[in-house]
């Protein structure tokens, strides 16, 4: 038995180290070869990518034993006792309670607050974020109950989204935008994922394909209605005020100095694993609540889930330790020196490539991308979606960069991406459409979001005439939409090939 869990294990660590090997490249090639110098930590990166890709495969692995089957078991226990309310309360309470304490929105909320002058709350901001979370969780469950197709619920959001941004104040809409991808986490993806294909595979009539997947669609979309809606507010009650540009100034300064080097600090270290347990306990406080208190139903196979929980843990928590020593130090030092000297192809090639490379080694991404492989029965690869996704990320990060540079404003961009994602619903086979969409939300997660946000940032504050907080934020909108347009394609692609082979035969 021990003898098997290693060598899975071995093969989960094997895939680790190969989905990193895209990162490697870029951060090898612009350092050689555009910077032309080695960094003065290259052990130290060595070494940090070395636990990046062992908190990887820990991942994996407790999602397979713990993650996945308790999301499942609980969606189908539901399903058995029948009550549409407790369900619904229990999809809020996820939502909710697994976003207020998410790392990048904790990271997004006091950026805001700090280049708005106050303006924009933290506290007010995150509540606001995991209350529209809740409520997209708990209306994609509802949705699910009733089988209605997505992509009428998503449409109508999005023509809420845009009807809502000709209101919303310049200062709030790339935030609020920005709000919709940040609020997947990499233990929140899986977990609403289990629970929606454990649903729709528990009601008679339901697709676990068609109906399973969408639930990280719908949270993906609401914070982009409910902040916008929140800045309208906000600065119809005072007067908008220049951003503090010396307050961004200083905040960048101090990442570029904080993360040149990384130094090993066994308190800071132990604090670390303390705030990876503080963002698990309260998913894990509302599984147990609900089993125990709500089905009355112990948890079957308990040794097993704790310890999928327990690897989940300290995976997620090797994972961020390995992203301090070895990506986010050469990466933020990079997207720095790349704005100094002022040659924008140069940038939008880091956009494209880095964009590529983080998507690529996404944790949520990759727990998606097995489960669809696993319930399509393998006509979803996942590689394949892996790659269409990073494509995706690429183009829409190397887009957002260029806007950017040339000051344009976001919404425009935004519109007519939303334009292309209807018009190819049309045409997209019906088991794609929920993964395409949930593709959006899984892109922008533990890897992606730093690095994304410190490039959008550091390219408005070193460009003239632009405005952090107008123009810093919205990179995050684009890696969430494009993935949705390359998915679709990819479906597209693989029905009129299967149609043609089809037709060859007959």
């Amino acid at each position: 038995m021990i003898k098997e869990s290693m060598k899975i294990f071995g093969g989960d660590l094997k895939n680790s180290f190969k989905d990193l090997i895209p990162i490697i490249l870029v951060v090898a090639f612009f350092q050689v070869a555009i910077i032309q110098a080695m960094p003065d930590n290259l052990l130290s990166i060595v070494i940090g990518l070395s636990i990046v890709a062992v908190g990887l495969a820990l991942f994996i692995r407790g999602l397979e034993l713990g993650i996945f089957p308790v999301g499942e078991n609980l969606a189908t226990d539901f399903a058995k006792k029948g009550s549409t309310f407790w369900l619904l309360l229990f999809a809020f309470t996820i939502g909710f309670s697994t976003t207020v304490a998410e790392p990048a929105l904790i990271a997004i909320a006091e950026k805001a607050a700090s280049i708005s002058d106050g303006k924009v709350d933290a506290f007010f901001l995150r509540m606001t974020v995991a209350l529209s979370v809740g409520f997209a969780i708990a209306l994609g469950t509802l949705r699910i109950l009733l089988g209605h197709p997505i992509h009428y619920y998503i449409i109508t959001g999005y023509v809420l989204v845009v009807a809502v941004t000709f209101f919303a104040p310049p200062e709030i809409i790339g935030l609020a935008y920005d709000s919709g991808g940040v609020t997947t986490s990499t233990v929140t993806v899986p977990l609403v994922a289990a629970l929606g294909i454990g649903l729709a595979s528990s009601i008679k009539g339901r697709n676990p394909v068609i109906d399973g997947f969408g639930l990280i669609a719908f949270a993906s979309l609401t914070p982009m209605i409910f902040v916008q809606v929140y800045g309208i507010i906000v600065y119809a009650m005072a007067d908008a005020a220049p951003a503090a540009v010396e307050g961004i100034t200083a905040a960048i300064e101090g990442t570029k100095t904080a993360t040149t080097a990384y130094a090993f600090n066994l308190k800071e270290t132990l604090l670390e694993l303390v705030g990876v347990v503080k963002d698990v306990a309260p998913i894990l406080a509302v599984i147990f609540f609900f089993q125990y208190i709500i089905i009355k139903k112990p948890v079957a196979h308990l040794h097993k889930i704790a310890t999928g929980i327990v690897m989940v843990i300290l995976g997620l928590y090797a994972f961020i330790v390995g992203l301090e020593m070895g990506l986010f130090p050469i990466g933020e030092t990079i997207a720095f020196q790349l704005t100094a000297m002022k040659n924008n192809l140069l940038i939008y090639l880091f956009a494209f490539l880095i964009g590529f490379s983080t998507t690529m080694a996404e944790p949520s991404l990759l727990a998606i991308a097995i489960k669809a492989e696993e319930i399509s029965n393998g006509s979803i690869k996942q590689m394949v979606l892996r790659v269409a996704v990073a494509i995706g990320v690429a183009v829409g990060i190397a887009l957002g960069a260029y806007r950017i540079v040339a000051g344009d404003p976001i919404h425009y961009y935004i519109i007519i991406g939303y334009i292309f994602v209807i018009l190819m619903t049309q045409f997209a086979p019906r088991y794609i459409i929920p993964i395409a969409y949930d593709s959006g939300g899984v892109t922008t997660s533990t890897v992606t979001v730093p690095l994304v946000a410190a490039l959008g940032l550091g390219l408005a504050e070193n460009i003239e005439g632009r405005n952090p907080l107008i123009d810093g934020f919205g990179l995050i909108a684009f890696a969430s939409l494009f993935p949705m347009i390359t998915v679709m394609g990819y479906g597209i692609i693989a029905q009129y090939k299967q149609a043609k082979t089809e037709g060859e035969t007959v």
